[in-house]
C-alpha cells in the first residue's frame, strides 16, 4: 500500500509545481509584454512639421515612421509597416525613420529598408508616437497622426493605404491633424499611455 501513496503524491507535487510554473511564466508575460490600454486621445498637429532641406520639394511621396524603440506599442505595427514598404516601395513611396533624440537602435531586420533621418524639423513635439507623416510628389505635408485609430494596427484598420493609393493615384490629401485613440507612448518619455 505504501509504494501506491508515494507515486500519488510524487504526480500530485508534479502537477503542483507545473501549475506553479505556469502561473509564474504568465505573471511575468503580462508584466513585460501586456500594458493597460488607456482611451485617452492624441492630437497630433502638423503645422510645425517640415522635412530636412535635403528631402523637401517636388519628389517622390516619403512616408516618415516615428520609431521609438522603447515604446512596446511598436510591437503591433512594425508587421503592418513591412507590409506597407513590400507593396508601396515598388511604387515610388520612399520610406524614412526618425528616433528621439538619444536613441541609437537598430531597426528589426524586416524594417532594414527605411533610411534613417538625424533629425525632422517639429518633430520635438510629436505628441505620441508610433506616428507617421507623408508628404506628397509636391512636397506638401498630407498626412500627419497614427497608423491607425485603436489599440492594434493592421491593414483592415489602417488609415495609411488609402492615403499612399490616393497620392499615388493624385488625389490630394490634406489630413495634416489628426485626433486619434490609440495604443502609445509619449515621445520622449517611454511609458505607454
Amino acid at each position: 500500500m505504501r509504494r501506491p501513496r508515494r507515486k500519488s503524491l510524487l504526480v500530485g507535487l508534479i502537477v503542483v509545481i507545473g501549475l506553479a510554473s505556469m502561473l509564474a511564466a504568465l505573471r511575468w508575460f503580462e508584466a513585460r509584454y501586456l500594458r493597460p490600454f488607456s482611451d485617452r486621445a492624441a492630437l497630433f498637429s502638423g503645422a510645425d512639421l517640415r522635412l530636412p532641406a535635403e528631402l523637401a520639394g517636388p519628389g517622390p511621396i516619403r512616408l516618415v515612421h516615428f520609431w521609438d524603440p522603447a515604446c512596446p506599442c511598436n510591437v503591433g505595427n512594425q508587421q503592418h509597416l513591412a507590409e506597407l514598404i513590400e507593396h508601396f516601395a515598388p511604387l515610388g513611396v520612399r520610406f524614412h525613420v526618425v528616433q528621439p533624440a538619444g536613441s541609437n537602435a537598430r531597426l528589426p531586420a524586416n524594417l532594414e529598408a527605411l533610411h534613417a533621418i538625424a533629425t525632422l524639423p517639429g518633430a520635438e513635439r510629436l505628441p505620441a508616437s508610433p506616428a507617421v507623416a507623408i508628404w506628397d510628389r509636391h512636397g506638401e505635408l498630407a498626412y500627419f497622426g497614427p497608423y491607425s485609430d485603436g489599440l492594434t494596427c493592421t491593414s483592415s484598420n489602417s488609415f495609411i493605404e488609402p492615403i499612399l493609393e490616393a497620392l499615388g493615384e493624385g488625389r490630394p490629401v490634406v489630413a495634416n491633424n489628426t485626433l486619434a485613440v490609440g495604443c502609445f507612448c509619449d515621445w520622449q518619455a517611454t511609458e505607454p499611455r
